[in-house]
């Protein structure tokens, strides 16, 4: 992944005076940016544009931001891209939902421009620090490859979205450790970002369907654990 600067970033939302705000704020600091005012429009910019992040509102008209983000994780090219939804507290929508379609984080309007540019930075720091992870995890009948995002079952690829395959590593790297979902929102996600425990919940549960069930275990009560019982 790019350093923060170099990032590519698409801004999605209907209402042009955040779009501006968004724009100007980050080519002032040096992003690439481009822009769309609908899902199924962002669609289509991104297949061209190829964004390491995507801001993107909930609610909008043509295609909202949930059903966009369910069609761009369903591309190869958009696996791993950081995709951000800018939400109202007053919007009524199910966040469970959100993270189910492959959201990373949510950021709360009104924007707050510095505060954005920082989490933007710690997100460019923590690619970083998975970069000098060990890139290659042998465990349990599976190989975890950091350098592809994929994990190989046999001679079976399955390619996960960014934030199950950080989830996967990260209890791989320690086996048989149990984590509580805080610790784990902490590690996967960071201490800054606008998101519930249930979201580590939706991630094992949508990691299980793809890597097989036995691999994390659920302690009750407490947390996860990668399982190499």
């Amino acid at each position: 992944m790019q350093t923060a600067s170099k990032y590519k970033i698409l801004i999605v939302d209907d209402e042009p005076d955040i779009v501006e705000l968004l724009h100007y704020n980050l080519t002032r600091e040096g992003y690439e940016v481009a822009q769309a005012a609908n899902g199924k429009r962002a669609i289509e910019v991104a297949q061209a544009f190829k964004p390491d992040v995507i801001l993107m509102d909930v609610m909008m008209p043509v295609m909202d931001g949930i059903a966009a983000c369910r069609q761009l994780r369903d591309m190869n090219d958009f696996k791993q891209t950081h995709i951000i939804f800018l939400t109202a507290r007053a919007e009524e929508f199910s966040e469970v939902a959100a993270f189910d379609a492959g959201a990373d984080d949510f950021i709360t309007k009104p924007i707050k421009p510095r505060a954005l540019l920082s989490r933007l930075a710690a997100l460019a720091r923590r690619d970083a620090q998975q970069d000098e992870q060990e890139q290659v995890i042998n465990i349990a009948g599976l190989k975890i490859d950091r350098t592809s995002f994929a994990v190989y079952k046999g001679d079976q690829k399955i390619t996960l979205p960014k934030k199950e395959f950080e989830l996967l590593a990260f209890l791989a790297t320690t086996p048989n450790k149990v984590f509580t979902r805080e610790e784990l929102l902490n590690s996967i996600w960071g201490s800054d970002v606008y998101v519930i425990a249930r979201t580590v919940d939706v991630h094992i549960r949508k990691v299980r369907e793809k890597v097989g069930e036995d691999h994390i275990r659920t302690i009750k009560g407490v947390g996860y654990k990668f399982n190499t019982d």
